[in-house]
């Protein structure tokens, strides 16, 4: 099977009917670390560095409030460490033991979240980690056959071996990655650094604000000196079923992918999951916006015209399934946020991704949606993209 074959609705049905009746109790895990309201943010980044979790429940007498990432922890510079964590609180959506695992992995991707509560009213029971979700690939034959430039992410952006680690901290918050892969001078992968490696070199005790998380890494640590060497990579042509074993085996979130020892793009859990999600049933184009805030969330109604302009467009000519855009923001210079929107764009049984960075949402947005189109009016005489060339 490829990833044109989700177009076929019976060979659809089938494949999530599968995926769907595997239990969220055969995946979940019943072990996992929790904080209350009331600990300091050092407590909270000093569990984190303890368990590897990125995204943490937070539990008050008992009962479920939401969770605390680091992800958010990193963009409160000016925040003591001994500040309450309440202030930095979540609100992830919850799942339940009865929940469809499709719309489970929907649900990650429209959050961009690592782990999710599973609830009983207000307790916690259990958590939903995109690790073990991914696992389910390996028991699906339609899936397991997949290959992996049909669902990687290219291009990939990466540092040298010799950029400092405050090069990787600002495209990791600016981009909002989790992982990024260091090459030498040939483009050969050398190893990758992830929030992992930041925050075992990066919290310290005497440090008093986030803003100093950032300053530590201002001297002069390289990327060669944290990244994890013994990163393993995967070729451009294997079935992603290899890609979850090295993922699931090795606790990694993501795989350089590589041909001929040059780096391509890479593969995450997250493509996995965008895989998994997008054999959900849905009466329409599903569409999903993440990484706003909620003022930013009242601006963008002319976003979802201009999306339904280019869809009416492009459905003259092939059959969109899925559109997913992402918002990160960082502070350029002189207190504005400059945003970068990525997108990905599955249409036709192939994946198209396209970014782009300004420093007004909305015209960026609309900028990245005509970019969307363009690239698809053309796909017929063109070879945009690396799956393209490769089949």
């Amino acid at each position: 099977m490829a990833v044109k074959d989700l177009e076929d609705l019976k060979k659809l049905s089938m494949l999530r009917s599968q995926i769907d009746g595997i239990s969220v109790e055969r995946i979940m895990s019943e072990s996992f670390p929790v904080v209350s309201s009331d600990d300091r943010i050092s407590d909270v980044l000093a569990v984190m560095k303890d368990t590897r979790y990125q995204d943490v429940p937070v539990v008050d007498a008992g009962e479920y409030v939401g969770m605390v990432s680091y992800s958010s922890i990193l963009r409160k510079k000016s925040v003591s460490l001994d500040t309450k964590v309440k202030g930095l609180v979540r609100n992830f959506p919850s799942v339940t033991q009865n929940m469809e695992i499709t719309k489970i992995a929907e649900i990650i991707i429209s959050n961009n979240c690592r782990q999710l509560p599973i609830l009983n009213g207000k307790k916690i029971i259990g958590i939903i980690e995109r690790n073990r979700l991914i696992e389910i690939v390996r028991d699906i034959r339609a899936l397991k056959e997949i290959k992996v430039w049909e669902v990687m992410s290219n291009p990939v952006e990466s540092v040298k071996v010799n950029d400092l680690m405050d090069d990787a901290l600002e495209l990791m918050i600016r981009q909002d990655y989790r992982t990024v892969p260091v090459v030498n001078e040939r483009n050969e992968v050398t190893g990758i650094v992830g929030m992992r490696e930041i925050i075992d070199n990066n919290w310290k005790k005497e440090n008093k604000t986030i803003g100093d998380l950032e300053k530590s890494s201002r001297s002069q640590i390289t990327v060669e000196s944290i990244a994890t060497t013994s990163a393993c990579v995967i070729e451009w042509d294997d079935d992603i079923s290899s890609a979850v074993d090295l993922m699931v085996d090795n606790k990694f979130s993501s795989l350089p992918v590589v041909e001929n020892k040059s780096l391509v793009g890479i593969i995450t859990e997250f493509d996995i999951l965008e895989l998994i999600s997008a054999c959900r049933e849905r009466d329409m184009l599903f569409v999903q916006i993440s990484g706003l805030d909620e003022n930013e969330k009242n601006m963008i109604e002319p976003v979802y015209a201009d999306i339904e302009t280019m869809i009416s467009k492009i459905s003259k000519m092939y059959k969109p399934e899925s559109l997913t855009m992402h918002v990160s923001r960082y502070n350029d210079s002189g207190g504005n946020y400059k945003y970068s929107i990525s997108a990905r764009f599955f249409v036709n049984g192939t994946a198209i991704m396209c970014k782009e960075i300004g420093w007004d949402l909305v015209s960026t947005c609309s900028s990245l949606i005509k970019k969307l189109e363009d690239t698809v009016i053309n796909m017929k005489d063109s070879k945009v993209t690396f799956r393209r060339r490769k089949k």
